[in-house]
């Protein structure tokens, strides 16, 4: 009786688990579709990062502009169909959107959280607005994502080898400059008055050389002086006559509770600044610029790439002025002359004042050009600015 119990108890468990096995044996079981029905649907997807990169800080117009897009979500990798660059004209900006189109269907494949970078390759038609100044990428939600500045006009490549005659290192000789342009200029911005403090230390000689009837004093000043500490300088002592030694020199003791009065040893700091300074064509900007280090009585060489304007451009700089580039060489920066800064302004004006009025050291000049604009590029010998290819005053 009680197996007949346990055998009836344990069908009625078995049943259920029996129903369950069956109904996940249907011919339409696996996974799911990807889209409801197996339709397709179209869309767009988006994208987070843009650069626009021409190779150069300044995209003229014939150059070939690569964009590059990142972080582009397409749904999957099976999903993408294509990506338009559309194009529009906003004022002086021509602005270019991209279109992540993408079509969902029931193929199957991975669905990464961003796609890889994609880099298009563009060149623009001849016909761009004349007032055209800007590139510009906006994303989905008509935010900019990046810019560039176009310009018309070619870049001019230059090497410049420029001789720093040896009065440079002379203060007396300051303000000092190179002559016509381009040009360096050596100016004394100020001077700082400096007090050392120094008292004598007496030396006594442990070992004798040479027994000299005369003697003189020889006071060893240090090579660097410091400006919180009060110096001991030692006093030995020395045979009049340079055939004879008085002491050797690892024999001498200090005492240094025999100590002279405190001294003061006056200093003077000065304070220089190196520019270089350079005529150039109206609303021309200086792209790059390179230069070597110098030594008073060598030369010194520059590389300076300058893009030149055509007539009908309109954008100007950044320069110094709208025909003139100054270089801080000695603190390496552009000066730049700004409108709302009234001491900015008087500082560039009083540093052309100087360059007018400095004295002209002997100079030698030598520029080797290459030229790149819309039609070709083409390596140029140049000459110097002064008729002949090297010049000496």
């Amino acid at each position: 009786m009680k197996r007949e119990s346990a055998i009836f108890l344990f069908s009625i468990l078995l049943f259920p688990l029996m129903m369950l096995f069956a109904g996940c044996t249907h011919d339409g079981d696996g996974p799911l579709d990807v889209m409801p029905g197996g339709e397709a649907v179209e869309g767009n997807g988006f994208f987070l990062g843009a650069v626009l990169d021409s190779g150069k800080s300044v995209h003229l117009i014939s150059d070939t502009l690569y964009i590059t897009l990142s972080k582009i979500w397409s749904f999957s990798n099976c999903s993408l169909t294509s990506i338009d660059l559309d194009e529009s004209y906003e004022e002086s900006q021509l602005v270019i959107s991209p279109q992540v189109n993408i079509k969902v269907n029931t193929d199957d494949c991975p669905a990464p959280m961003y796609r890889s970078d994609t880099t298009f390759k563009m060149v623009l038609p001849e016909d761009v607005p004349s007032d055209l100044t800007d590139i510009v990428v906006k994303n989905d939600t008509d935010s900019l994502i990046t810019s560039i500045k176009l310009r018309r006009g070619k870049i001019v490549t230059d090497t410049f080898y420029i001789f720093v005659d040896s009065a440079f290192a002379k203060m007396d000789s300051l303000p000092l400059r190179t002559k016509d342009s381009p040009s360096v200029l050596r100016v004394l911005d100020s001077i700082t008055p400096q007090k050392f403090y120094w008292r004598t230390l007496r030396a006594n000689c442990t070992r004798r050389v040479d027994k000299c009837s005369d003697v003189v004093a020889d006071t060893l000043f240090p090579d660097n002086w410091r400006l919180d500490d009060t110096v001991l300088v030692p006093v030995h002592y020395a045979c009049a006559s340079a055939d004879s030694m008085y002491c050797l020199k690892d024999k001498w003791e200090y005492d240094t509770t025999a100590l002279g009065k405190v001294n003061v040893r006056l200093d003077t700091v000065w304070h220089t600044n190196l520019y270089y300074i350079e005529k150039i064509p109206k609303c021309a900007w200086v792209e790059t610029f390179r230069y070597s280090g110098f030594v008073f009585g060598e030369k010194m060489t520059f590389w300076r790439s300058m893009f030149v304007p055509d007539d009908n451009e309109i954008s100007c700089g950044p320069s110094t002025k709208i025909d003139w580039f100054v270089y801080n060489l000695s603190s390496n920066f552009l000066v730049l002359e700004n409108d709302d800064e009234e001491d900015e302004s008087k500082f560039v004006d009083s540093l052309f004042g100087i360059w007018k009025s400095a004295t002209v050291a002997r100079d030698t000049v030598v520029i080797d050009t290459v030229v790149q604009d819309s039609v070709a590029r083409d390596t140029v010998k140049a000459d110097s600015l002064h008729d002949d290819k090297k010049v000496s005053k």
